[in-house]
């Protein structure tokens, strides 16, 4: 799993995290991922699956033509991009 470290935290930031921690009854270091995983994907946010299912429903799609756009699609394998 990656790490973060984060340098040139000020006291008073490190002192709240910390009491913030204990009232939630987290060490200081899983609040900070709870803080971070809050800030970078809160709870409302779309889904891009979600969103692709809602639209394929309100235009009416089934699982059927879902199909059957599968059939369609081309599998030809893509050339490596060349880097020279």
């Amino acid at each position: 799993m990656p790490a973060v470290t984060i340098r040139t935290l000020s006291a008073e930031t490190h002192r709240a995290l910390k009491a913030q921690a204990a009232a939630h009854g987290h060490s200081t270091e899983a609040e900070i991922r709870r803080i971070l995983d809050l800030a970078v994907r809160p709870a409302g946010r779309v889904r891009l699956g979600t969103l692709l299912s809602s639209l394929g429903a309100a235009a009416g799609l089934t699982a059927e033509d879902a199909s059957l756009l599968d059939d369609l699609r081309d599998r030809t394998p893509s050339e490596p991009v060349g880097l020279e």
